[in-house]
């Protein structure tokens, strides 16, 4: 029986007591503000990342886990007995993480070191972490968990609504201008993970028009599948992801747990505060 390590990087949003109870292991993304440094998942969250964007006006830099960040994280892993590594990172599109890891993987050249691109973020990379964790208690192979996991990552949607265009604006997505304009509109963009990162779907005007139409892509997306994870995610707004998880029982049937996880540092300083989302991942 070969031990297998499962890695994967904090952009997959997962709760840190859930990636514990299933030995995950989460490499942290940076976050810079002028003179200070933070590291996702240790000494920063979304409340606290906001609270210094409103206070100093300007969003931070983020950069990805360096080679050395994972150099470090396999050494432990096959210190504490693994005998090979399943590492799985936030899509290649929106971060640098994947290229380290490869990188990383290098310097290992005896070793079984899987490096996968989920082409996914938040949760719903989570999800494919998570089948990775749980395969690897059933005792599969190095090769049976990244099938699993390539296979895993083809049965997500992803959906998310941002209240405000105002850190879109600051990172120079959109202009200032677009921004102020669809604030006084009321518009709400709709996010979706299309070819391997956040892309705006559509522009619904108000927040419940924008949640009601979430729900139809939902539908649709899931329509004549068995819907079998469910994840909330959010950027301090727990009480919308509470009303969230409300609405998703009662328009369709979910499984016995949903997650309701933050989107953490490393993406939510892209999106902005408020944001709720949903990752459903089907049969």
């Amino acid at each position: 029986m070969t031990k297998i390590a499962i890695i994967t990087d904090t952009d997959s949003s997962l709760p840190p007591q859930m990636a514990a109870e299933h030995g995950i292991r989460q490499v942290p993304i940076g976050i810079h503000f002028d003179g200070e440094s933070f590291t996702s998942g240790l000494d920063i969250d979304d409340r606290l990342l906001f609270e210094k964007v409103d206070q100093l006006n300007c969003l931070p830099t983020t950069t990805a886990p360096n080679p050395a960040d994972f150099i470090s994280a396999f050494e432990l892993a096959f210190q504490e007995g693994s005998e090979a590594i399943v590492c799985i990172c936030v899509s290649g599109e929106v971060s640098s993480t994947y290229a380290s890891a490869v990188t990383a993987r290098e310097h290992f050249p005896e070793r079984d070191i899987r490096v996968i691109d989920s082409r996914n973020i938040s949760m719903a990379q989570g999800f494919m972490v998570l089948a990775a964790a749980e395969a690897a208690a059933r005792n599969a192979s190095t090769s049976e968990i990244v099938e699993l996991v390539g296979a895993t990552g083809t049965k997500m949607c992803t959906f998310a609504v941002v209240p405000t265009l105002k850190y879109l604006a600051l990172s120079g997505r959109v202009s200032k201008f677009v921004s102020g304009l669809a604030n006084t509109l009321h518009i709400k963009p709709i996010l979706a993970i299309k070819d391997g990162k956040l892309d705006l779907l559509e522009k619904v005007r108000t927040q419940t028009k924008a949640i009601d139409r979430m729900l139809v892509l939902l539908s649709k997306a899931a329509r004549n599948k068995k819907i079998e994870r469910v994840a909330i995610i959010h950027v301090n707004e727990l009480a919308g992801a509470i009303e969230m998880e409300a609405l998703l029982r009662k328009n369709f049937h979910c499984p016995e747990e949903i997650i309701i996880a933050e989107f953490t540092p490393g993406l939510s300083v892209h999106t902005g505060s408020g944001v709720v989302g949903v990752v459903f991942q089907t049969d």
